[in-house]
């Protein structure tokens, strides 16, 4: 009776709480949750606001729940990924789609060999997110990271297709070694310079490390600051599919205004009758010219780029994968200029048990790149000094079809002024590169939070390079050469981390061992003068006159111990301190180990109690550190007695001898980065508004440089210890969420000032750097004195013209220090300075229901630049090359004293000064784009994840007082060079517009 009982008020209670759920149920509600890039989002959390009713998404992304009476919202959130709210209406079906969010302290980044959460960072760390970087095609990751992040500057050193780059972070830190970041690619630590054995789409991070207590943990490689790149991973659930392909046209920024044929033969007549010469024109043919002919047309030309990638990523709980290939191909705006790059990537994790998960990635890439740089040379003896130095009153071919002998045109012609056709149809430049990056690893974990890890790696650089000129190259007899290279690294890294939580106590440590050595082969030959053109570079054997072969051969290797432990009491003050120890084999004995210890502190002042209440500040965290990092800065051998081989005749016989080289070995020590950081980051208005400031001090030490010995010691120079230089600056980084309604707007901008000083150099001495050598001009553009920023522009001061129209320079002082009415080296000066005041960038991302419209500004301040190329046209008179049009409209005349350029004189002796001189300062509209989201599901395309189609510019618009083609130009820059802001006929920059599709299924 009395189980009877309870089963009758049982299955009352359950029809009551039956009949109470279906009166609180609205309806079933269901729905998948996707990344902007189409990627499902398993674990994301969906609730119903107001309400305990909600679900996690399963790992294909999809979700099912039940809404409530009085309900409107839907929320869904994910850590690192923007909390989005939908209004729930009639619809049973909702797709969601989320954002990353950058603001979100719960983000895990990467930090050197491991990572954190955004809110413990305890360094200067920047991150950079797959869609900035993917946001322009480029040949060069490192293109992308200009602009996007405080104190990074990237120097275009030329715009040709494939070109390199210069990356400085925080300033100039060497004089003779590598002033390039380490670039750190899934762990491994590159030993070349811009990774361009990755494509823009397999990337799904990039994080700059800055001050020492980011980087010191890679010690002898960290003091020009640290790139980590992070590529794409494969995720548990559905495989997707992504396709990505874009269309662009390139076309030269602008053109430069040259004189037109009437203009030309006027100017030159009037040169003429100043040398006191016959003019060379008259007026009947100076009035049946007209405009002539445009050589820039001739050169310059419109030009595709193209870019294509798919990729699968998928997986399950055990086995994740991503796979990717990539086509670049970019034409260049001078014909016979190309860059195509074919990447393969494939990363694939395995989980074997609890205790043991495998990692493999690798990358196998072929660059091909066409050059016509041609650039440098003086009196249009290049490709691009000859486009726009060749006369207007002239055409390239001749009236039987062949090409015009610029140097016979007219007697009062340069003799080295070549017709471009030459360059454009009779020269082949081509290099073809295979890189193989590939890495594996093995973690085991005994027990929780212990993890030992092997690392090894391989990156293999194949490089071969062969020229070609023709036989009908002007005063040419056939030319060839080739060269190889071969540059292989391995990598062996031991590391093992411990991490424990006690209480309030939070623990992290890494201890390690690591090996990484360098080979580097080179083979070289060359040949002159061929019966025909049909084998090029194929048959170096066929040439009349061999020329003598070379070959290279070095070796180093790096050893390493390192350690770091974080520390965090309460979660509210953070403790790092890291130590490396670095043992080259390029260095003396006694002197190979280098000691590089950092340490660092953060106070989370948001977490304290007096701060709780304060609703205006979200998040206030203040940061700072002091530590050491190195730079290795010599070859494999500089510490050795070298013997370099030769030939000397003996009798009647020709011997091979071996003698020591002209470099005296020494004992060196490392060069050393002392760095001091002091940062916040403040965050307002429930994350609105994010502030991020970081004041640094940078002390460089031990600078390694040549430096000049007596004739009499038998060796004109040896390497020494020879000074120090600082750099100090202010980076300043905002994001704002200015609108987050339907219509959403988010704004990031950066601007960072740095400050460059050499304190000390070897006895005091002056160090000349870059050059300056054109025309009748030959001379060191550049030097490094004690108290001057670095390479700061050294040269004579110009002071108007004499009475006969020359011009003439400030008598400064003499070797007494007094004016003595010479004009002679002690009256150089210094006369600009490459180093901006501040870099800067602006990026705004505005949305509205499926279309986005970004805007990305990008620009410098206060950079001088010295314009090589404006000297042989708008200074060099008298060797008919065509000049600007503002030297034919304002140059010297008995009526006109004060003209901005010189009589018009063959006669007239100039020299490097600060007429050479511009300001580079610009303002660029680095990318433009506007995106259309289709919305496929709704049209019932279901397979499609996502569906993007865009219109983007880039470099569309520049303002800019630089006269000459483009200011991002950098002709003498490299890793190794100090000297900067030098534009000697680069290759111009082009500007772009693309079309472009994004495919997810």
């Amino acid at each position: 009776m009395k189980k009877r009982f309870r089963e009758i008020v049982m299955f009352q209670l359950l029809i009551f709480l039956s009949v109470c759920l279906v009166n609180a149920q609205e309806g079933s509600l269901s729905g998948r949750v996707t990344s902007k890039d189409g990627n499902p989002v398993p674990g994301a959390s969906v609730v119903v606001k107001g309400t305990s009713i909600g679900v996690v998404t399963d790992s294909n992304g999809l979700f099912n729940l039940k809404s409530t009476t009085g309900s409107k919202t839907l929320v869904v959130s994910f850590i690192g990924m923007k909390t989005k709210e939908i209004e729930i209406t009639s619809s049973s079906k909702y797709n969601v789609v989320l954002e990353e969010d950058t603001y979100n302290l719960e983000e895990v980044v990467a930090i050197g060999y491991g990572t954190t959460k955004k809110s413990d960072l305890t360094g200067s760390v920047t991150s950079v997110k797959s869609d900035e970087i993917k946001a322009i095609a480029t040949s060069n990751v490192m293109q992308s990271l200009s602009g996007r992040a405080p104190g990074v500057q990237v120097l275009q050193n030329t715009g040709a297709p494939g070109g390199a780059v210069s990356v400085r972070i925080r300033g100039t830190n060497s004089i003779q070694g590598s002033n390039e970041p380490l670039y750190v690619i899934d762990g491994f630590p590159s030993s070349g310079s811009n990774p361009t054995v990755l494509s823009n789409s397999d990337i799904q991070s990039v994080e700059i490390l800055k001050d020492a207590s980011a980087t010191a943990i890679y010690g002898s490689r960290g003091a020009n600051g640290v790139i980590l790149i992070t590529t794409k991973r494969g995720k548990a659930g559905k495989t997707t599919v992504d396709f990505e392909s874009s269309y662009g046209v390139q076309t030269l920024r602008k053109k430069l205004n040259m004189m037109n044929a009437k203009e030309y033969a006027t100017f030159y007549n009037e040169q003429a009758t100043n040398d006191k010469l016959t003019p060379y024109f008259t007026q009947d043919q100076i009035n049946g010219f007209g405009t002539g002919y445009d050589w820039q047309d001739l050169v310059f030309q419109s030009a595709p780029i193209k870019n294509s990638t798919l990729s699968v990523n998928g997986g399950n709980e055990k086995t994740k994968f991503s796979v990717s290939g990539t086509v670049f191909d970019q034409q260049g705006i001078i014909s016979g200029s190309d860059y195509k790059k074919y990447s393969v990537r494939a990363y694939f994790t395995h989980e074997i048990s609890k205790k043991f998960s495998l990692e493999y990635g690798a990358t196998l890439t072929k660059n091909m790149t066409g050059r016509q740089n041609s650039s440098g040379s003086n009196r249009g003896g290049s490709l691009i000094g000859a486009a726009i130095s060749s006369p207007p009153t002239l055409t390239p071919y001749n009236d039987d079809g062949t090409y015009r002998v610029m140097t016979t045109a007219y007697p009062f012609i340069s003799n080295v002024l070549t017709n471009p056709l030459n360059f454009l149809n009779e020269q082949k430049d081509n290099t073809d590169a295979n890189v193989v990056l590939a890495n594996a690893s093995m973690t085991f974990e005994p027990i929780e939070g212990l993890r030992l890890k092997i690392y090894g790696g391989v990156e293999n650089n194949d490089n071969r390079t062969d020229y070609y000129q023709t036989r009908n190259f002007i005063n040419s007899q056939g030319s060839a050469s080739v060269s190889t290279t071969n540059n292989i690294s391995l990598l062996n890294e031991n590391t093992l981390s411990y991490n424990k939580v006690i209480g309030k106590h939070n623990f992290g440590a890494i201890v390690g061992f690591t090996y990484q050595d360098f080979l580097n082969n080179s083979l070289g030959g060359s040949g002159n003068g061929f019966l025909s053109d049909i084998t090029e570079s194929s048959d170096l054997g066929s040439a009349s006159t061999p020329g003598i072969p070379s070959s290279g051969y070095s070796k180093s290797v790096l050893l390493s111990y390192l350690g770091r432990v974080n520390y965090s009491l309460n979660s509210k003050y953070l403790f790092t301190a890291s130590i490396r120890a670095d043992g080259s084999s390029k260095y003396s004995e006694g002197s190979k180990w280098g000691y590089f210890p950092s340490g660092a502190f953060a106070w989370k002042v948001k977490e304290e109690d007096f701060m709780k209440d304060v609703k205006l500040i979200s998040d206030l965290k203040f940061r700072t550190s002091y530590g050491f990092t190195g730079s290795q800065a010599i070859n494999a051998y500089a510490t050795l007695n070298q013997l370099a081989s030769g030939k000397s005749v003996y009798g009647d016989a020709l011997y091979t001898t071996f003698a020591p080289g002209t470099t005296l070995p020494g004992n060196l020590r490392w060069e050393t980065t002392e760095q001091a950081d002091l940062g916040f980051d403040i965050a307002i208005l429930d994350n609105r508004f994010r502030l991020t400031v970081d004041a640094y001090l940078k002390n460089t030490r031990d600078l390694l440089n040549s430096v000049k010995l007596p004739a009499s010691l038998g060796f004109t120079q040896t390497i020494q210890n020879v000074g120090q230089i600082q750099n100090k600056g202010l980076e300043l980084s905002l994001d704002a969420k200015l609108l987050n309604g339907q219509l959403k707007w988010d704004v990031s901008a950066n601007i960072a000032f740095n400050r460059s000083k050499v304190i000390k150099l070897y006895g005091g001495q002056d160090i000349l750097t870059g050059s300056v050598d054109v025309s009748f001009i030959s001379d060191n553009s550049s030097l490094l004195r004690e108290g001057q920023p670095i390479s700061v522009f050294y040269g004579y001061k110009k002071d108007g013209y004499d009475a006969n129209g020359k011009e003439i320079y400030k008598d400064l002082s003499s070797a007494n220090g007094s004016p003595d009415g010479i004009i002679n080296q002690f009256d150089k000066t210094i006369i600009g300075n490459p180093n901006p005041d501040f870099i800067y960038g602006l990026n705004s991302n505005l949305s509205y229901k499926n279309f986005e419209l970004n805007l990305f500004l990008q620009g410098s301040q206060g950079n001088d630049i010295v314009n090589v190329s404006g000297i042989g046209n708008t200074l060099d008179y008298g060797f008919g090359l065509n000049m600007t049009k503002d030297v034919y409209n304002d140059h010297w005349t008995p009526t006109n004293t004060n003209a901005k350029y010189p009589i018009l004189s063959r006669s007239a002796s100039m020299r490097y000064s600060d007429r050479m001189v511009e300001d580079g300062s610009f303002l660029r509209l680095r990318n433009i784009q506007l995106t259309y989201n289709l919305p496929a599901q709704k049209i019932g395309l279901n397979w499609i994840r996502n569906l993007q189609i865009f219109a983007s510019g880039q470099n569309l618009f520049t303002l800019t007082k630089y006269s000459w083609w483009d200011p991002e130009v950098n002709s003498q820059g490299g890793s190794n060079s100090t000297a900067q802001g030098i534009d000697h006929y680069t290759y111009p920059t082009a500007k772009t517009v693309t079309f472009g599709i994004k495919l997810g299924l």
